[in-house]
Protein backbone atom coordinates (compact mmCIF):
# COMPACT_ATOMS: atom_id res chain seq x y z
CA UNK A 1 0.00 0.00 0.00
CA UNK A 2 1.01 3.82 -1.01
CA UNK A 3 2.47 5.15 2.13
CA UNK A 4 0.73 8.65 2.42
CA UNK A 5 2.80 11.91 3.52
CA UNK A 6 2.99 12.69 7.02
CA UNK A 7 1.56 16.10 6.19
CA UNK A 8 -1.88 14.07 5.88
CA UNK A 9 -2.03 13.21 9.01
CA UNK A 10 -1.03 16.89 10.38
CA UNK A 11 -3.66 18.58 8.47
CA UNK A 12 -6.27 20.04 11.10
CA UNK A 13 -10.02 19.10 10.59
CA UNK A 14 -12.53 21.26 9.65
CA UNK A 15 -15.87 20.44 11.56
CA UNK A 16 -17.32 23.04 10.42
CA UNK A 17 -17.61 21.35 6.89
CA UNK A 18 -18.91 18.06 8.88
CA UNK A 19 -21.85 20.00 10.51
CA UNK A 20 -22.79 21.08 6.92
CA UNK A 21 -22.76 17.47 6.03
CA UNK A 22 -24.68 16.15 8.53
CA UNK A 23 -27.35 19.51 8.46
CA UNK A 24 -27.36 18.60 4.31
CA UNK A 25 -27.86 15.24 4.78
CA UNK A 26 -30.90 15.54 7.75
CA UNK A 27 -32.12 18.17 5.59
CA UNK A 28 -32.42 15.69 3.02
CA UNK A 29 -34.49 13.24 5.09
CA UNK A 30 -37.27 15.93 5.05
CA UNK A 31 -35.74 17.62 8.30
CA UNK A 32 -36.09 21.83 8.09
CA UNK A 33 -32.08 22.25 9.65
CA UNK A 34 -31.72 26.34 10.47
CA UNK A 35 -28.24 26.75 9.67
CA UNK A 36 -25.86 28.92 11.72
CA UNK A 37 -23.10 27.32 10.80
CA UNK A 38 -21.72 27.54 7.83
CA UNK A 39 -19.91 31.27 6.44
CA UNK A 40 -21.59 31.68 3.50
CA UNK A 41 -23.35 34.37 3.06
CA UNK A 42 -27.00 33.94 1.54
CA UNK A 43 -26.94 36.69 -0.66
CA UNK A 44 -25.68 35.92 -3.99
CA UNK A 45 -24.13 37.83 -6.57
CA UNK A 46 -26.37 40.59 -7.72
CA UNK A 47 -27.76 40.65 -11.13
CA UNK A 48 -25.42 42.95 -12.96
CA UNK A 49 -22.57 40.77 -12.00
CA UNK A 50 -24.31 37.95 -13.66
CA UNK A 51 -25.08 39.67 -16.50
CA UNK A 52 -21.26 40.67 -17.22
CA UNK A 53 -20.65 36.90 -16.41
CA UNK A 54 -22.74 35.79 -19.71
CA UNK A 55 -21.30 38.92 -21.83
CA UNK A 56 -17.64 37.55 -20.79
CA UNK A 57 -19.09 33.72 -21.77
CA UNK A 58 -20.36 35.23 -25.06
CA UNK A 59 -17.46 37.43 -26.42
CA UNK A 60 -15.57 34.24 -25.66
CA UNK A 61 -13.70 35.66 -22.84
CA UNK A 62 -12.71 32.06 -21.00
CA UNK A 63 -9.11 31.52 -21.70
CA UNK A 64 -6.20 31.63 -19.92
CA UNK A 65 -4.92 35.06 -18.57
CA UNK A 66 -1.93 36.26 -17.04
CA UNK A 67 -1.19 34.51 -13.60
CA UNK A 68 -1.29 37.76 -11.81
CA UNK A 69 -4.75 38.38 -13.23
CA UNK A 70 -6.57 40.81 -15.33
CA UNK A 71 -5.19 44.37 -15.66
CA UNK A 72 -8.47 45.86 -15.39
CA UNK A 73 -8.73 44.20 -12.33
CA UNK A 74 -6.19 44.21 -10.56
CA UNK A 75 -6.35 48.22 -11.04
CA UNK A 76 -10.15 47.96 -10.13
CA UNK A 77 -8.47 46.37 -6.52
CA UNK A 78 -6.24 48.53 -6.20
CA UNK A 79 -8.76 51.97 -6.26
CA UNK A 80 -11.19 50.01 -4.00
CA UNK A 81 -8.27 49.73 -1.45
CA UNK A 82 -7.73 53.47 -1.90
CA UNK A 83 -11.52 54.40 -1.85
CA UNK A 84 -12.91 52.10 0.93
CA UNK A 85 -9.68 50.89 3.22
CA UNK A 86 -7.70 54.83 2.99
CA UNK A 87 -4.90 52.52 1.46
CA UNK A 88 -2.63 53.76 -1.58
CA UNK A 89 -2.07 50.24 -3.93
CA UNK A 90 -0.21 50.51 -6.53
CA UNK A 91 -1.95 48.08 -8.99
CA UNK A 92 0.81 46.19 -9.71
CA UNK A 93 1.10 44.75 -6.25
CA UNK A 94 -2.29 43.02 -6.55
CA UNK A 95 -2.32 39.66 -7.67
CA UNK A 96 -5.85 38.28 -8.08
CA UNK A 97 -6.26 34.67 -6.92
CA UNK A 98 -8.28 31.42 -6.69
CA UNK A 99 -10.14 33.07 -4.12
CA UNK A 100 -8.49 33.50 -0.38
CA UNK A 101 -7.59 30.14 0.00
CA UNK A 102 -5.43 30.46 -3.41
CA UNK A 103 -3.94 33.85 -2.13
CA UNK A 104 -2.52 32.23 1.54
CA UNK A 105 -1.16 29.31 -0.47
CA UNK A 106 0.56 31.84 -2.44
CA UNK A 107 1.83 33.96 0.11
CA UNK A 108 3.16 30.80 2.41
CA UNK A 109 5.18 29.31 -0.07
CA UNK A 110 6.36 32.27 -0.95
CA UNK A 111 7.30 33.46 2.60
CA UNK A 112 7.88 30.21 4.56
CA UNK A 113 11.14 27.63 5.05
CA UNK A 114 10.64 23.98 6.57
CA UNK A 115 10.68 24.29 10.30
CA UNK A 116 9.55 27.82 10.23
CA UNK A 117 7.03 28.90 13.30
CA UNK A 118 4.29 31.35 12.50
CA UNK A 119 2.06 32.61 15.26
CA UNK A 120 -1.27 32.68 15.06
CA UNK A 121 -4.56 33.38 17.53
CA UNK A 122 -5.89 30.84 19.61
CA UNK A 123 -9.10 31.25 18.62
CA UNK A 124 -8.74 31.08 14.39
CA UNK A 125 -9.79 29.78 11.00
CA UNK A 126 -8.27 26.06 11.46
CA UNK A 127 -7.85 26.14 7.87
CA UNK A 128 -5.08 28.65 8.14
CA UNK A 129 -2.75 26.33 10.32
CA UNK A 130 -3.14 23.86 6.92
CA UNK A 131 -2.02 26.55 4.66
CA UNK A 132 1.21 26.84 6.71
CA UNK A 133 1.71 23.22 7.19
CA UNK A 134 1.62 22.82 3.54
CA UNK A 135 4.16 25.03 2.93
CA UNK A 136 6.61 23.18 5.45
CA UNK A 137 5.66 25.71 8.49
CA UNK A 138 4.90 24.67 11.97
CA UNK A 139 1.53 27.01 13.00
CA UNK A 140 1.59 27.92 16.84
CA UNK A 141 -1.25 28.99 18.31
CA UNK A 142 -1.08 31.21 21.42
CA UNK A 143 -3.80 31.50 24.11
CA UNK A 144 -6.16 34.87 23.20
CA UNK A 145 -8.46 36.31 26.08
CA UNK A 146 -11.66 38.38 25.79
CA UNK A 147 -9.40 40.89 27.43
CA UNK A 148 -7.38 41.11 24.27
CA UNK A 149 -10.42 40.68 21.78
CA UNK A 150 -9.24 37.14 21.04
CA UNK A 151 -6.47 38.72 18.79
CA UNK A 152 -2.61 38.72 19.39
CA UNK A 153 -1.19 41.35 20.90
CA UNK A 154 2.46 43.26 21.08
CA UNK A 155 3.04 41.49 24.20
CA UNK A 156 2.51 38.31 22.34
CA UNK A 157 4.84 38.55 20.19
CA UNK A 158 7.48 39.78 23.07
CA UNK A 159 7.03 36.08 25.10
CA UNK A 160 6.25 34.15 22.20
CA UNK A 161 9.19 34.71 19.36
CA UNK A 162 11.26 32.06 19.44
CA UNK A 163 14.52 31.61 17.32
CA UNK A 164 12.57 29.49 14.71
CA UNK A 165 9.86 32.45 14.72
CA UNK A 166 9.45 33.90 11.42
CA UNK A 167 6.25 35.61 10.94
CA UNK A 168 2.48 35.92 12.14
CA UNK A 169 -0.81 35.15 10.34
CA UNK A 170 -3.55 37.13 11.63
CA UNK A 171 -6.92 38.58 10.62
CA UNK A 172 -9.33 41.58 11.66
CA UNK A 173 -11.87 40.85 11.39
CA UNK A 174 -11.84 37.76 12.92
CA UNK A 175 -13.65 33.91 12.05
CA UNK A 176 -14.49 32.89 14.57
CA UNK A 177 -14.89 35.90 16.88
CA UNK A 178 -15.55 38.70 14.58
CA UNK A 179 -13.50 40.89 16.50
CA UNK A 180 -10.90 43.64 15.40
CA UNK A 181 -7.80 44.15 16.24
CA UNK A 182 -7.71 48.25 17.46
CA UNK A 183 -5.32 51.04 15.43
CA UNK A 184 -2.83 51.47 18.05
CA UNK A 185 -3.24 47.74 19.32
CA UNK A 186 -1.87 46.77 15.89
CA UNK A 187 0.73 49.43 15.07
CA UNK A 188 2.45 47.92 18.02
CA UNK A 189 2.03 44.07 17.31
CA UNK A 190 3.50 45.23 13.61
CA UNK A 191 6.76 46.95 15.29
CA UNK A 192 7.40 44.27 17.52
CA UNK A 193 7.20 41.70 14.45
CA UNK A 194 9.15 44.17 12.36
CA UNK A 195 12.07 44.42 15.23
CA UNK A 196 12.45 40.57 14.94
CA UNK A 197 12.62 41.28 11.38
CA UNK A 198 9.56 39.30 10.41
CA UNK A 199 6.55 39.17 8.30
CA UNK A 200 2.64 40.29 8.95
CA UNK A 201 0.07 37.93 6.76
CA UNK A 202 -3.38 39.60 7.59
CA UNK A 203 -6.65 38.25 6.72
CA UNK A 204 -8.72 41.09 5.85
CA UNK A 205 -11.41 38.88 3.77
CA UNK A 206 -13.97 40.71 6.39
CA UNK A 207 -12.71 44.06 6.12
CA UNK A 208 -15.87 44.90 4.24
CA UNK A 209 -18.12 43.37 6.64
CA UNK A 210 -17.39 45.83 9.32
CA UNK A 211 -20.01 47.66 11.28
CA UNK A 212 -17.95 50.32 12.99
CA UNK A 213 -16.59 53.81 11.58
CA UNK A 214 -15.04 53.75 8.32
CA UNK A 215 -12.71 50.66 8.07
CA UNK A 216 -8.60 50.88 7.74
CA UNK A 217 -6.81 48.31 5.93
CA UNK A 218 -3.62 46.97 8.14
CA UNK A 219 -1.18 48.82 4.71
CA UNK A 220 -2.26 52.57 6.41
CA UNK A 221 0.03 51.25 8.97
CA UNK A 222 2.61 49.47 7.21
CA UNK A 223 3.24 49.33 3.89
CA UNK A 224 5.07 45.85 3.65
CA UNK A 225 1.95 43.64 5.25
CA UNK A 226 1.00 40.79 2.90
CA UNK A 227 -2.99 41.17 2.93
CA UNK A 228 -5.42 38.19 2.18
CA UNK A 229 -9.10 39.17 0.59
CA UNK A 230 -11.76 37.74 -1.32
CA UNK A 231 -14.69 38.24 -3.03
CA UNK A 232 -16.46 35.35 -1.25
CA UNK A 233 -17.85 36.98 1.78
CA UNK A 234 -18.68 41.19 1.34
CA UNK A 235 -18.96 40.59 -2.58
CA UNK A 236 -21.37 37.19 -1.86
CA UNK A 237 -19.37 35.48 -4.60
CA UNK A 238 -17.94 32.12 -3.00
CA UNK A 239 -17.92 29.31 -5.31
CA UNK A 240 -16.59 31.50 -7.84
CA UNK A 241 -13.77 30.89 -6.30
CA UNK A 242 -11.42 34.72 -6.78
CA UNK A 243 -9.64 36.42 -4.37
CA UNK A 244 -6.51 38.73 -4.24
CA UNK A 245 -3.30 38.71 -2.88
CA UNK A 246 -1.35 42.69 -1.88
CA UNK A 247 2.58 42.11 -1.16
CA UNK A 248 5.50 44.33 -1.77
CA UNK A 249 6.51 44.65 -4.82
CA UNK A 250 9.59 42.91 -4.70
CA UNK A 251 7.78 40.06 -4.14
CA UNK A 252 5.62 40.07 -7.03
CA UNK A 253 7.68 38.37 -9.73
CA UNK A 254 8.47 35.60 -7.10
CA UNK A 255 4.31 35.13 -6.49
CA UNK A 256 3.36 35.52 -10.21
CA UNK A 257 6.29 32.36 -10.72
CA UNK A 258 4.33 30.48 -8.33
CA UNK A 259 1.13 31.08 -9.44
CA UNK A 260 1.98 30.40 -12.79
CA UNK A 261 2.66 26.57 -11.81
CA UNK A 262 0.29 26.59 -9.22
CA UNK A 263 -3.04 27.86 -11.00
CA UNK A 264 -1.98 29.46 -14.14
CA UNK A 265 -4.65 31.99 -13.26
CA UNK A 266 -7.51 32.32 -11.22
CA UNK A 267 -10.61 31.83 -13.46
CA UNK A 268 -11.36 33.73 -16.06
CA UNK A 269 -15.01 34.55 -16.67
CA UNK A 270 -15.12 35.27 -13.25
CA UNK A 271 -12.18 38.04 -12.86
CA UNK A 272 -13.78 39.82 -16.29
CA UNK A 273 -17.25 39.46 -14.40
CA UNK A 274 -15.93 40.60 -11.00
CA UNK A 275 -14.99 44.33 -12.59
CA UNK A 276 -18.92 44.77 -12.65
CA UNK A 277 -18.68 44.45 -8.15
CA UNK A 278 -16.46 48.06 -8.11
CA UNK A 279 -19.71 50.25 -9.73
CA UNK A 280 -21.30 52.56 -7.79
CA UNK A 281 -24.66 51.09 -8.65
CA UNK A 282 -23.29 47.85 -7.54
CA UNK A 283 -21.49 48.40 -4.76
CA UNK A 284 -24.93 50.59 -3.40
CA UNK A 285 -25.99 46.68 -3.16
CA UNK A 286 -23.72 45.64 -1.41
CA UNK A 287 -23.41 48.41 1.25
CA UNK A 288 -27.60 48.34 1.87
CA UNK A 289 -26.68 44.02 2.59
CA UNK A 290 -23.74 44.90 4.88
CA UNK A 291 -26.60 47.10 6.70
CA UNK A 292 -28.93 43.92 6.73
CA UNK A 293 -25.92 41.64 8.31
CA UNK A 294 -25.66 44.60 11.04
CA UNK A 295 -29.24 44.45 11.60
CA UNK A 296 -28.99 40.41 12.06
CA UNK A 297 -25.84 41.12 14.41
CA UNK A 298 -28.26 43.61 16.58
CA UNK A 299 -31.20 41.04 16.47
CA UNK A 300 -28.71 37.86 17.78
CA UNK A 301 -26.75 39.20 20.27
CA UNK A 302 -29.40 40.33 22.62
CA UNK A 303 -31.14 37.27 22.14
CA UNK A 304 -28.16 35.10 23.00
CA UNK A 305 -27.30 36.40 26.16
CA UNK A 306 -30.80 36.14 26.94
CA UNK A 307 -30.54 32.39 26.29
CA UNK A 308 -27.50 32.27 28.69
CA UNK A 309 -25.54 31.83 25.87
CA UNK A 310 -22.70 34.70 26.63
CA UNK A 311 -21.07 36.80 23.97
CA UNK A 312 -17.41 37.63 25.78
CA UNK A 313 -16.39 40.39 23.08
CA UNK A 314 -18.81 41.95 21.01
CA UNK A 315 -18.31 41.79 17.32
CA UNK A 316 -17.53 44.57 14.91
CA UNK A 317 -16.78 42.82 11.78
CA UNK A 318 -18.00 39.56 9.77
CA UNK A 319 -21.24 37.64 10.58
CA UNK A 320 -19.62 35.32 13.38
CA UNK A 321 -20.91 35.43 17.10
CA UNK A 322 -18.22 33.39 19.32
CA UNK A 323 -20.13 32.71 22.41
CA UNK A 324 -19.37 31.23 26.08
CA UNK A 325 -21.90 28.26 26.79
CA UNK A 326 -20.38 27.80 30.13
CA UNK A 327 -23.88 28.25 31.80
CA UNK A 328 -25.86 25.21 30.15
CA UNK A 329 -22.85 23.03 29.07
CA UNK A 330 -18.99 22.54 29.67
CA UNK A 331 -19.36 20.42 26.39
CA UNK A 332 -19.52 22.35 23.47
CA UNK A 333 -19.15 19.23 20.86
CA UNK A 334 -21.82 17.49 22.62
CA UNK A 335 -24.01 20.79 22.88
CA UNK A 336 -23.35 21.18 19.28
CA UNK A 337 -24.85 17.52 18.51
CA UNK A 338 -28.14 18.11 20.60
CA UNK A 339 -29.13 21.14 19.49
CA UNK A 340 -28.69 19.84 15.76
CA UNK A 341 -30.44 16.82 16.23
CA UNK A 342 -32.94 17.73 18.97
CA UNK A 343 -33.49 21.88 18.04
CA UNK A 344 -32.20 21.12 14.12
CA UNK A 345 -30.02 24.33 14.54
CA UNK A 346 -26.28 23.87 13.28
CA UNK A 347 -24.14 25.64 14.96
CA UNK A 348 -20.04 25.01 14.72
CA UNK A 349 -18.39 24.02 18.25
CA UNK A 350 -15.56 25.31 19.51
CA UNK A 351 -12.91 22.73 18.80
CA UNK A 352 -12.77 23.85 15.34
CA UNK A 353 -11.37 27.14 16.37
CA UNK A 354 -8.44 25.94 19.06
CA UNK A 355 -7.85 24.37 21.97
CA UNK A 356 -7.78 27.10 24.29
CA UNK A 357 -11.44 27.86 24.60
CA UNK A 358 -13.07 24.50 23.27
CA UNK A 359 -14.60 23.19 24.99
CA UNK A 360 -17.16 26.06 26.26
CA UNK A 361 -17.54 28.25 23.50
CA UNK A 362 -19.31 28.29 19.86
CA UNK A 363 -19.65 30.22 16.74
CA UNK A 364 -23.11 31.00 15.46
CA UNK A 365 -23.07 32.59 12.21
CA UNK A 366 -25.68 35.23 11.18
CA UNK A 367 -25.19 34.46 7.26
CA UNK A 368 -28.92 33.57 7.07
CA UNK A 369 -32.10 35.87 6.73
CA UNK A 370 -33.75 37.91 9.80
CA UNK A 371 -36.74 35.66 9.70
CA UNK A 372 -35.03 32.37 10.04
CA UNK A 373 -32.62 33.69 13.16
CA UNK A 374 -35.70 34.60 15.21
CA UNK A 375 -36.94 30.98 14.44
CA UNK A 376 -33.47 29.55 15.46
CA UNK A 377 -33.60 31.54 18.69
CA UNK A 378 -37.04 30.45 19.32
CA UNK A 379 -35.94 26.34 19.15
CA UNK A 380 -33.28 27.17 21.12
CA UNK A 381 -34.90 28.71 24.00
CA UNK A 382 -37.35 25.23 23.58
CA UNK A 383 -34.46 23.21 23.95
CA UNK A 384 -32.94 24.78 26.68
CA UNK A 385 -36.23 24.68 28.72
CA UNK A 386 -36.82 20.89 27.86
CA UNK A 387 -33.23 20.16 29.31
Amino acid sequence: MTHLAKRTAQVMPFYAVDLFKQANALNAQGRDIISLGIGEPDFTAPAQVLETLNRAARAGLSGYTPPAGIAPLREAIAHYYSQSFGASVDAKRVVVTSGASGALLLACMALINPGDEILMPDPSYPANQNFILGAGGVPRLIPCQAAQRFQLSAADIRVHWGPSTRGVLIASPSNPTGTTIAREDLRALIAEVRARDGFVIMDEIYLGLYYGDAPQSALTLDDNVIIINSFSKYFHMTGWRLGWLIAPEPMVPAIEKLAASLAICAPSLAQHAALTCFEPEVMRIYENRRLSFKQRRDYLLPELERLGLHVPVTPDGAFYIYADIREHSQDSDDFSHRLLHEASVAAVPGRDFGPAHARHTMRFSYATGLGRLQEAIARIEHFLEMD
